[in-house]
């Protein structure tokens, strides 16, 4: 599936993606704050796509203008409530090259994640996190409409953030609202 907004295309990684893949992977600015090790070599950029960026749901945010991965994003699966049936939330995650830092090219993304949590899977609820520290991912949740919920201590500090569909339908129909207004 592959999703189209304004400026990306939101694909599955493919293995020819490896060498961008490793080009932005490899910068220390980007793994560890995302919470995972910067990529060692391309062929290492090659099996994260194939064993971890291969799960469903898990997009390769794609420049339109030049047909380039910079970043990626995706859905978690939901998991099972304590009465074991499926639990209607999801958790949405990303990261992006440096380069591209500061451009809102994630928040599209996640606005348009959103969407497909809402209105594919009739979602209640969104998450997102992110560590301590990583001010850039907690700006994007912010944008986005997330709203503090928790915070663990172990291993890391990490920050949890959430959006119910109420919040997200209501945000959606006053930015419709602005647009219609100011066109």
């Amino acid at each position: 599936m592959t999703i189209e907004t304004a400026r990306l295309l939101l694909r599955p990684w493919e293995e020819a993606d490896a060498e961008a893949l490793y080009r932005y992977a490899k910068d220390p600015a980007v793994g560890p704050a995302a919470g995972w090790p910067v990529h060692t070599s391309v062929e290492h950029s090659r099996e994260i796509i194939r064993t971890v960026l291969s799960e469903p749901e898990t997009y390769a945010v794609v420049l339109r203008e030049t047909g380039e991965p910079v970043g990626s994003a995706g859905i978690m699966p939901p998991g099972k409530g304590s009465d074991g049936d499926p639990v209607r939330e999801r958790e949405i995650g990303y990261w992006i090259g440096v380069p591209y830092w500061g451009r809102g090219l994630i928040p599209e993304a996640v606005e348009a994640l959103l969407r497909r949590c809402f209105l594919d899977f009739g979602c209640d609820d969104v998450f997102c996190s992110y560590f301590d520290g990583n001010e850039k991912s907690r700006r994007v949740q912010e944008k986005c409409g997330f709203l503090p919920h928790h915070t663990v201590e172990e291993p890391r500090r990490a920050h949890f953030t959430y959006i119910s569909r109420a919040r997200w339908q209501k945000r959606t129909e006053n930015r419709a609202t602005m647009s219609f207004h100011s066109a």
